[in-house]
């Protein structure tokens, strides 16, 4: 009889969270599960790219508190009143201000998905993937039922806004959670050291073969440009400092080098950017190449690979750069040093655009030293793969 699995997210948007998710769909044995993806919202451009033989379901109660959850609360009185659902009001505005009070939104989401109804199919396992998020975690913990239950960090909790009593209350029902890094983790434990008996590593999981396919693909990528190319992945938002990158990139211009960096990502921060390119005069140079569910052709032929975030829980396209042998310049955000040993396969700089610069610069007027950096990479780490049975 086949195990029943339920993963849990927002959407399929191209992302790092969704596309680690494709990856370990890719090594589960259908023939011993069922599995079943959950979405707030059924959309997002890797929704074609989840396998025929998988389950597909929308939240359709998420339309109803969607409003409830992103605007303001006068907003959401005011939408009572109009509608005339005035004994909600007091109910509402009083869960509102206790979780105000006492900085724990458990109260908040025990009002808003008290109407919400449980799923009342049974599951073998149930997997909050995209956390830590509030709503996934919350309706995983208490409106399914499951055996066992898993909540998935993919985050750095270190540097991001975490409700810590409302995930205290949240985690107990939860009877493992996995962390993608060992520095994850610990930040983790850090945060909640109450929970470190039920944490686990388990890793991205990184498709070597099925990289290089996909690497080998056409694409217009400059292929007469005669400079350098450097090309960064990740959505245009403040922690994958792509900011950065644009200001470094400017220095390298003024120093005379013949530079061209590509982004691949689509963000909150494109208008923001745009500015900003256009400002230092980079309109040619620092190209913001938009969404793609294939980034391998961009990567596997670029001269180096930068990675400037500012928070990563363990980044899969450092992992997916190394796949592809590329020299690679990354930032030091928690997982780094569980994926480059500096200086030996790979460069890791502080988090700041001076030391980003002069790295860069040092690595773009040694070739010798790009080389080096490429035979130290060891792929084989991503040759083994971890079993489903993991989860259990």
């Amino acid at each position: 009889m086949k195990k029943s699995l339920l993963f849990m997210l927002t959407s399929m948007n191209i992302g790092g969270v969704e596309k680690s998710l494709l990856s370990l769909l890719s090594v589960i044995d259908r023939d011993k599960y069922e599995v079943t993806i959950l979405l707030l919202e059924k959309k997002g451009g890797f929704l074609k790219a989840l396998p025929d033989w998988v389950k597909i379901e929308e939240a359709c109660w998420y339309k109803k508190i969607k409003p409830i959850i992103m605007q303001p609360p006068k907003l959401t009185i005011r939408g009572f009143v109009s509608r005339k659902d005035y004994l909600k009001i007091p109910k509402f505005t009083f869960a509102y201000l206790l979780s105000k009070h006492f900085n724990n939104r458990y109260f908040y989401y025990s009002a808003i998905m008290k109407d919400i109804s449980e799923n009342h199919k049974k599951y073998d396992v149930a997997i909050a993937y995209q956390g830590p998020t509030e709503i996934i975690d919350y309706y995983i913990a208490h409106k399914v039922h499951s055996s066992n239950k898993i909540s998935w960090v993919h985050f750095d909790v270190s540097k991001h806004m975490v409700n810590k009593a409302l995930f205290e209350r949240i985690y107990k029902k939860f009877d493992k959670i996995f962390a993608v890094s060992n520095g994850s983790r610990k930040c983790l434990i850090n945060k909640f050291p109450s929970i470190e008996e039920k944490t686990d590593i388990f890793p991205n999981i990184v498709s070597e073969k099925l990289i290089c396919d996909l690497s080998r693909n056409e694409v217009n990528f400059d292929e007469t440009y005669r400079g350098v190319r450097i090309v960064t992945v990740g959505r245009l938002s403040w922690e994958k400092g792509q900011d950065m990158a644009i200001r470094v990139l400017a220095k390298l211009r003024k120093q005379g080098y013949e530079v061209r960096w590509y982004c691949i990502g689509e963000g909150n921060r494109r208008k923001e950017y745009e500015r900003e390119i256009n400002k230092n005069g980079l309109l040619q140079d620092f190209i913001l190449l938009g969404a793609t569910p294939n980034p391998y052709p961009y990567i596997a032929r670029c001269d180096i690979y930068v990675q400037p975030s500012r928070h990563e829980g363990y980044c899969l396209t450092l992992a997916e750069a190394k796949v592809l042998k590329k020299p690679i310049v990354t930032t030091n955000f928690v997982g780094a040093y569980e994926q480059i040993v500096n200086d030996f396969n790979g460069i890791i700089t502080n988090m700041d655009e001076e030391d980003l610069y002069l790295k860069l610069k040092k690595l773009i007027d040694n070739s010798w030293e790009r080389k080096e950096l490429v035979k130290n990479i060891n792929t084989s780490e991503y040759n083994h793969i971890y079993t489903i049975d993991k989860l259990f």
